[in-house]
């Protein structure tokens, strides 16, 4: 009978504390989002020095997406193709490299549009980035080095 009760009592301590932790997946998905977006943003590096052209980040709150200059040293104006991920401008896989966040996952960016010089260097200095998940206290972060590019969080 005591083995019984003892049992009884881990499963109510399990059913309350564990369960809900391992039936939410925001976490999870935060940390997919914070690691699409930095294998983006090093595509993003790596194009810009493989082909001299400024490259851009442009961030919303749910979504990246990398453009290119068409010309070296322009400003960014055509799409770079490259992986996407589900972007919400309902293109086909690889035609604009993008990453889109699942439900609930969001980050921000300042500035909004993150350039890439044709040396591989961010053009304004140190970036940061944030990855949140409403409602839950983690903040996964993304730097970029100013004087490498090197992006890492």
């Amino acid at each position: 009978m005591v083995e019984l009760l003892t049992v009884v009592v881990i499963l109510g301590v399990l059913s309350v504390y564990a369960v809900p932790r391992m039936m939410d997946n925001s976490s999870f998905f935060a940390r997919g989002f914070h690691d699409e977006t930095i294998a983006l943003l090093r595509y993003a590096q790596k194009s810009a020095i493989a082909q001299r052209r400024n490259v851009c980040a442009t961030f919303t709150g749910t979504s990246a997406q990398l453009s290119i200059a068409s010309t070296a040293g322009g400003a960014c104006d055509t799409a770079l193709s490259g992986p996407a991920q589900n972007c919400s401008q309902g293109l086909p896989v690889g035609v604009k490299a993008c990453v889109q966040a699942r439900n609930g996952v969001s980050f921000s960016a300042t500035p909004a549009v993150l350039t890439f010089d044709g040396l591989g260097q961010p053009t304004l200095g140190v970036q940061s980035i944030q990855v949140a998940v409403d409602g839950v206290p983690i903040s996964l972060r993304i730097v970029i080095e100013d004087s490498t590019g090197y992006v890492h969080d």
